[in-house]
């Protein structure tokens, strides 16, 4: 049968929506709760809907009953701290699983080839249901920052680059495509992440904001992006020789972020 898919992502993975152009106050991702939670570089997470309600970041599969990430419950605490995230998050009409802030330090084009990962959206999905991606709400002005998307995690020849000043929106199929996030920058980086079911109400949302694939990409120069691979190909091998002299087979997982 195969799951419900978006149409539009059918082709990258990916879609980048219209620019929100209004102003939210950054108490509403200052000053909620965070909790340490490490995704593909020096991150914290502030949750607002989680498998049970409660300020924590695990995959819903990690609960008992296990289950698929879906129908994610609200965290009153946090959402009153947060109403425009939140309803930026409910906008679409789309099943909502997990839902939370992400906080990133400052890192390097290396670093973000490093930690390039897939997430696990779709772990107990039945079959026949909306497949999971997720939404990705930048909220600081980062705009030397930039999404790397990757088919491949170790071929750069199709590497799609985000900017990510205020505003940006865009939606990923994030368990096909490897992705991480160069923050360049002094100040941590936050952004609004959403798991959403695909179906007709996130078709509606993706073409009431004009989503599609896009072909401006943020610019980087050969000697950069050759220094970065070479440096993401040392660290694999490194780790690939930790786990073989542990008699470990050395694997790239999927994240749970």
């Amino acid at each position: 049968m195969g799951y419900i898919k978006s149409a539009a992502l059918e082709s990258t993975g990916f879609v980048v929506l219209d620019s929100y152009d209004k102003e939210i106050d950054p108490k509403e991702w200052l000053e909620i709760e965070y909790v340490d939670w490490k995704s593909s570089g020096d991150t914290r997470f502030a949750p607002l809907a989680s498998a049970k309600g409660e300020i924590e970041c695990n995959g819903f599969w990690n609960h008992e009953p296990p289950r698929t990430d879906k129908d994610g419950v609200w965290i009153d605490e946090q959402t009153e701290k947060a109403p425009t995230l939140t309803a930026r998050a409910m906008e679409p009409g789309a099943n909502v699983g997990r839902c939370r802030i992400i906080e990133l330090q400052p890192n390097s084009y290396a670093d973000c080839l490093y930690n390039l990962h897939q997430d696990d959206n779709n772990r107990l999905n039945p079959d026949g249901t909306g497949w999971v991606v997720r939404g990705f709400f930048n909220l600081t002005d980062d705009k030397d920052s930039y999404f790397v998307l990757r088919e491949n995690r170790s071929d750069p020849s199709i590497e799609y680059r985000i900017a990510l000043p205020a505003g940006a929106q865009l939606i990923v199929d994030t368990q096909r495509l490897w992705h991480a996030v160069h923050h360049q920058g002094e100040q941590p980086r936050y952004c609004l992440i959403t798991s959403w079911e695909s179906g007709p109400e996130l078709d509606a949302y993706i073409a009431k904001y004009n989503g599609k694939p896009t072909t401006d990409y943020y610019p980087v120069s050969d000697e950069v992006r050759e220094a970065g691979q070479a440096e993401q190909a040392r660290r694999d091998a490194a780790r690939a020789a930790y786990y073989a002299a542990k008699g470990q087979k050395e694997r790239i997982a999927m994240s749970e972020a």
